[in-house]
């Protein structure tokens, strides 16, 4: 049977954990990293590196700058067990310079919960109206 939307708990938790991939006590904690990054996990970074799922798992924790709530949040489901997460990131680096990107990330329902299988991150210019 062919779900035709998410439930408010499934998009509540997508959230959650969409936020928590920018909270650095869950960022650089391994179980939780473990536990939800698919064993398939790739990322098209920023910066336009790709990196597998050890090299995330492997990241030396550091200041996440992120603002949060995400910005421009949208879910889309994309099938029973798939959703897509799509916002603007705007991280402060340790400069002071804010850092905008458009994010999408890509996740799927498990029998436990739901794992990030892509997430690619693609910098952009906020209009300097309203900024």
């Amino acid at each position: 049977m062919q779900q035709s939307e998410l439930s408010p708990a499934d998009v509540a938790v997508l959230i959650s954990l969409e936020e928590a991939m920018w909270r650095a006590e869950t960022r650089f904690d391994p179980k939780f990293m473990a536990q939800h990054l698919a064993t398939d996990f790739i990322e098209l970074g920023r910066s336009g590196r790709i990196y597998n799922r050890a090299q995330c798992l492997a990241t030396t924790p550091q200041t996440i700058g992120c603002r949060l709530p995400l910005s421009n949040l949208q879910v889309r489901l994309l099938n029973a067990d798939t959703a897509q997460l799509l916002y603007d990131s705007i991280v402060r680096r340790e400069t002071g310079e804010l850092e905008y990107s458009h994010r999408s990330s890509l996740w799927t329902r498990t029998a436990n919960s739901w794992v990030m299988r892509f997430h690619q991150g693609t910098p952009f210019v906020p209009d300097t109206i309203g900024a």
